[in-house]
């Protein structure tokens, strides 16, 4: 006699907080397992009706999904009970599914895969960060037609040799950075390990391959000069933009704040001390850590010189990817020795603002928003000057002691 199961494995809970409905079937002393597609919260699981709580829409259309299901196994059965040859759970399973495992592609479910990423744009993730999934999609999608001539293709056809392959592409012809292939590499993992537990691929792709990261370089950041030489810019009318992208470039050098933070700063942000001195007060959008750094005075002169009453924020916001073009073109105006991004203000902020001037790196780190003062002794490595004058304090001190033995 056969027997069905479904059950509900919550120790794969994944980051929405859906778990995988999950089968066990069970024929003559055999035993297969197979995944049923669906999930759903362990909230409205009902473990001994097998089916979802509740007359919610999702209840109704899962149950209907799920009735369907056990009916597809029923009919499997008779099919091969039929034949009047001795079968296992395992057939039965097979049967199912139309060995599914080996006909459903790695782009079909990378698609299921963006359809969820896109539903959490605004809860948990960014739209950029979205946006980072759907260039992985072409990514994948040209590397298969380049080094298969296909444009698709499913997890059993996928061996081992598929993710050398994959990372010589990456790096090799398209010439991408380590980072860019670990982002790419981390996403193709995930496709695979939620395909072998749906029962999608007969095998963990790529399990035990462990991903290492090449040695980080130093940040970069401005030295006195080449600041100096960014500021002392002139532009034409017709280049305003460029004088724009300059000043905004310098706020985050005088302030430390990343670009995503200092264009949704408002006049609710700013306070004064007891001493009347002005500080911005934010929290990180990255990391949700509150900084508070106090304004310099050219800081102040660059909120002013901006300050509109036709808009909350200080600053009028320009597109990301726009301000990076922008950026590095001010960068060849002042023609620095590496181009210039966003986040090269910042590090200009921790290194020739602060640390620099004799700043505690305590200080700075929770000024920058840091979640870890790792991070920030990153900064502190690049500091030679700041190491040269103190070793020079440290000189001085000592030229009058006398030791005696």
């Amino acid at each position: 006699m056969m027997k069905v199961l479904l059950y509900l494995k919550k120790s794969s809970i994944d980051k929405s907080g859906r778990a995988p409905i999950m089968g066990r079937i069970t024929y003559a002393g055999t035993m297969a397992q197979f995944g049923s597609k669906f999930s759903c919260p362990p909230d409205l699981w009902n473990p001994r009706e097998s089916r979802l709580r509740g007359k919610s829409r999702e209840a109704v259309v899962t149950n209907e999904k799920l009735d369907d299901l056990m009916l597809a196994i029923s009919q499997a059965y008779r099919t091969l009970a039929d034949r009047g040859m001795a079968f296992t759970a395992a057939d039965i399973k097979e049967r199912l599914q139309g060995n599914a495992h080996s006909r459903t592609t790695f782009l079909e479910r990378y698609d299921r895969l963006l359809e969820e990423v896109d539903a959490r744009v605004g809860v948990d993730l960014t739209r950029g960060s979205a946006l980072k999934y759907h260039q992985a999609r072409k990514h994948f999608t040209r590397f298969i037609r380049s080094r298969f001539g296909r444009e698709d293709m499913t997890f059993s056809e996928m061996t081992e040799d598929f993710f050398p392959q994959f990372e010589r592409y990456i790096k090799g012809e398209l010439g991408l950075s380590d980072n860019s292939f670990l982002r790419l590499s981390c996403m193709l993992k995930k496709v695979c390990r939620l395909a072998y537990r749906e029962g999608l691929s007969d095998r963990p792709l790529f399990e035990g391959l462990r991903i290492t990261r090449e040695k980080r370089s130093a940040p970069r950041s401005l030295d006195r000069t080449a600041f100096d030489r960014l500021l002392a810019l002139t532009f034409p009318p017709h280049q305003k933009e460029l004088a724009i992208a300059r000043d905004l470039f310098a706020f985050t050098c005088y302030t430390g704040a990343a670009y995503c933070d200092m264009v949704r700063l408002t006049r609710s942000h700013l306070f004064r001390d007891d001493r009347d001195d002005l500080w911005l007060k934010f929290k990180r959008q990255k990391t949700g850590a509150l900084c508070r750094v106090k304004l310099l005075p050219e800081a102040v002169a660059l909120i002013e010189r901006y300050r509109s009453d036709e808009r909350e924020t200080l600053f009028s916001p320009i597109p990301y990817y726009t301000y990076l073009i922008r950026l590095k073109a001010v960068g060849l105006k002042a023609g620095l020795a590496f181009p210039l991004t966003a986040h090269v203000g910042r590090h200009t902020f921790a290194t020739l603002i602060t640390l620099e001037n004799g700043a505690p790196i305590e200080t700075v780190s929770r000024m920058l928003g840091h979640g870890s003062l790792k991070m920030t002794e990153r900064y502190a490595r690049v500091t030679s000057r700041k190491l040269f004058e103190e070793f020079d304090r440290f000189l001085a001190f000592t030229q009058d002691l006398h030791l005696t033995l």
